[in-house]
């Protein structure tokens, strides 16, 4: 201890004056519970999230990292992965767990790829991955912590991974193909069918990142949209990630990894055993896991149900459907980029300045997701945006009218 005034308090603090502190600190944060704002929240309602917060409380001390002295927390991430495998077409075959986010189920993947091909593929030293250009940063990310190579290819029509030019851009150094279900900017989703056939003929690892839309998705499809097959079912996806916490509105962090087989999900795992202890043994990369997130997962999936899923996919569709009727109707030329099959849109404007409209949108304070290419503002539909889609609308008319006006384009700005 050093003689500086700690920033510690000297007796400790109450809860009340502790609990008054946290609200005031709250005051300028995202007002996400009005649906003013473009992504980072998914929620359902307030009863979904009594249901996640009482759950998390009851796990907040249990570590996910002691499955055998917490066989609770066992249980219930072998029924989320079983609940998560049925809706995404796996078998008995297929295996999984829980991780901390869709960040860290990419990187999961694409360390277990690359360890696949070390022992099927020894001769390659410099493993590539074959993405899109529109693929999340998460795979760039994690190919730049495991010594891989990321080529990213243009898009094609529809702002959808390009079949032809990802297969000329595979080398023998590729290990993995890589498409997305949605693309988190635009909300399309890839030829995951075409792309899993091409995995197959080149004996690569095909991942598809359905962090957004792995859970929702297939209640969108049952409900008569048409959302194309993207997940196990297809014979060449070796691996598929899916957000609990996004489209499965769970508490954060929370997100489900599935692979084939054992022996892929096995690729992945890390042992070591040459220190005091003993072996150390894990399918992910933290450490200790927060037992409440598991928890929180179990119990809302288990709350809302097929009929909750269903529900909450009929209420974004429809939102969905609403801002896109609306924003043909504005006068400023916007429309929405390519043709998203889920609750993600990307919009644009040849008439006016975007990010122009997109600073008149924040000022009217709401929080705007930007698009650097092509030129659009990004929106992620949940439930709570459905009561305010007009008032969005209005808003959005009244912006674009001042737009018309502005003199030159602001910058780009950064979404995260």
């Amino acid at each position: 201890m050093t003689d500086a005034q700690s920033p510690l308090s000297p007796e400790g603090r109450s809860w009340p004056e502790l609990a008054a502190a946290l609200r005031e600190l709250k005051r300028d944060d995202l007002d996400w519970r009005r649906g003013r704002h473009a992504a980072f929240v998914w929620h359902a309602d307030d009863a979904v999230e009594e249901v996640a917060r009482e759950a998390h409380a009851l796990f907040m001390t249990e570590n996910g990292l002691g499955l055998r002295v917490f066989p609770s927390l066992r249980r219930m991430e072998a029924d989320v992965v079983a609940m998560v495998r049925h809706l995404l077409g796996g078998d008995a075959a297929t295996a999984g767990h829980l991780t901390s986010g869709g960040t860290e189920s990419i990187f999961l993947a694409t360390h277990a790829a690359r360890e696949w091909a070390r022992r099927h593929r020894p001769d390659v030293t410099a493993p590539e991955i074959v993405a899109p250009w529109s693929a999340h940063p998460a795979v760039n990310k994690a190919a730049h912590y495991l010594g891989m190579t990321v080529r990213r290819v243009p898009v094609g029509a529809g702002f959808r991974a390009d079949l032809p030019a990802m297969a000329a851009a595979i080398t023998p150094r590729t290990v993995m193909v890589y498409g997305s279900a949605p693309t988190y900017s635009l909300g399309v989703v890839d030829p995951i069918a075409e792309l899993a056939d091409l995995a197959r003929a080149r004996g690569l690892w095909l991942h598809v990142d359905a962090c957004v839309g792995g859970i929702l998705g297939p209640f969108v499809r049952a409900l008569g949209h048409p959302v194309p097959e993207f997940g196990l079912a297809l014979p060449g996806v070796t691996s598929i990630s899916a957000d609990l916490h996004k489209s499965g509105y769970t508490a954060k962090g929370a997100s489900v990894v599935l692979f084939r087989s054992a022996q892929h999900q096995a690729a992945g795992r890390y042992d070591f055993d040459d220190w005091p202890t003993g072996l150390y043994s894990v399918n992910t990369f933290t450490g200790t896991r927060p037992g409440g997130a598991v928890a929180a997962a179990w119990a809302v999936m288990h709350f809302l149900g097929e009929a909750g899923y269903r529900r909450i996919a009929a209420t974004v569709m429809d939102a969905k459907a609403r801002l896109v009727e609306g924003l043909a109707r504005i006068d400023g030329g916007l429309h929405v980029w390519g043709a998203p099959e889920l609750w993600a849109v990307g919009f644009g404007s040849e008439a006016l300045d975007i990010f122009t409209l997109a600073d008149r949108m924040t000022a009217r304070g709401w929080s705007v997701g930007r698009i650097r290419e092509p030129r659009g503002i990004h929106l992620m539909i949940t439930p709570v945006h459905a009561p305010i889609i007009d008032e969005y609308l209005a808003d959005l008319a009244r912006a674009a009218s001042e737009a018309r006006g502005a003199a030159a384009p602001s910058p780009t700005q950064t979404v995260y």
